[in-house]
């Protein structure tokens, strides 16, 4: 059992990132009006939440820039057109450039040069020799840095053993537990950080948590990561995100005990601005074929595609997954 003081105190080291823009962004294509990601980086700010990010680096190479809006790419001169002169100066600001699909080598300009002051790294488990190389780049150029291990739970241990042991000889600061599929149960959680916790110890790395809601345990994971130590917290206004969405800044500002974070900025947020986008047709968060997805195990690509077809037939749906080739 916990000890109890892990839950009802508040660590100093505790740091939360609003994901809105980034994860929220694959629901909509990152075709976000400026006022509203002018009014999220204020709210952030009014909360007290610790770092925003933005969006992705993506390579202008692999994507086209017509269909898709600002926040796919990020470049600095954007962030500072639509944020204003001062931005990253009150709220620190982050973004996630993907093994293989960025250029980062030339898209990530110094820290002396950028509004931006974390790089997160996502990767899968295999390629973690090129995240490392991305991660070293990244702070020889003056960063904070992250590095996002996707889907493991599709990954054998050993090789997550092996890749924490590369991470932890790395320069990266903080390595984050991602539940991609929603498929992670609190014990099996309390498990997994464990193992990250042993490893991030022996270098002295911080940890991180970013959970996905196809089974409703985005926030049940999150604040089970609270107690296990790990201090880096990933959530999203109204839960916003790929398929299910994530763990709620609204819950997860409700939870915490830090007199830092203020709740009544983040609900006005939802009030104004994330009602209006659900009214526009904007679709996210927790059905049930999002739940099947997240019980099976599996990438929630099918359940996305089975939301923009339009169907009902769940009990269907679960038949096609569970079928036998």
């Amino acid at each position: 059992m916990k000890d109890i003081s892990a839950l009802m105190g508040y660590r100093e080291s505790i740091r939360v990132i609003d994901a809105t823009l980034r994860d929220g962004g694959l629901v909509n294509d990152f075709f976000f009006s400026d006022d509203f990601a002018r009014a999220l980086y204020k709210t952030n700010i009014d909360a007290g939440v610790d770092y925003m990010e933005v969006g992705y680096k993506a390579s202008k190479k692999l994507f086209d820039k017509d269909k898709f809006g600002l926040w796919k790419f990020c470049d600095d001169e954007t962030i500072i057109k639509v944020l204003g002169e001062n931005a990253g100066n009150e709220l620190k600001l982050a973004v996630m450039a993907d093994v293989g699909r960025c250029d980062y080598k030339e898209d990530i300009r110094p820290k002396s040069e950028s509004p931006l002051s974390l790089i997160r790294v996502a990767c899968y488990v295999h390629q973690i020799a090129a995240a490392i190389d991305m991660i070293e780049d990244a702070k020889s150029k003056g960063y904070e840095v992250t590095c996002n291990i996707m889907a493991i739970s599709t990954a054998q241990e050993g090789d997550v053993k092996v890749a924490l042991e590369m991470l932890g000889a790395s320069p990266v600061d903080c390595i984050y537990i991602v539940d991609s599929f929603g498929s992670i149960y609190p014990e099996q959680l309390a498990r997994i950080a464990s193992l990250y916790k042993e490893i991030g110890d022996k270098y002295g790395k911080k940890l991180g948590i970013h959970a996905h809601n196809n089974q409703q345990l985005a926030f049940a994971n999150t604040i089970e990561a609270v107690g296990d130590g790990v201090d880096w917290l990933d959530a999203t206004y109204n839960g916003m995100g790929r398929g299910a969405g994530n763990c709620s800044m609204e819950n997860l500002l409700g939870f915490l005990h830090n007199p830092k974070y203020k709740l009544y900025p983040v609900l006005k947020f939802i009030q104004n601005y994330m009602q209006d986008l659900k009214k526009n047709g904007v679709v996210w968060g927790y059905d049930l074929q999002y739940l099947v997805t997240g019980i099976l195990n599996q990438h929630p690509r099918s359940a996305i595609a089975f939301t923009k077809d339009g169907r009902k037939d769940y009990a269907e749906f679960y038949n096609e997954m569970t079928a036998q080739d």
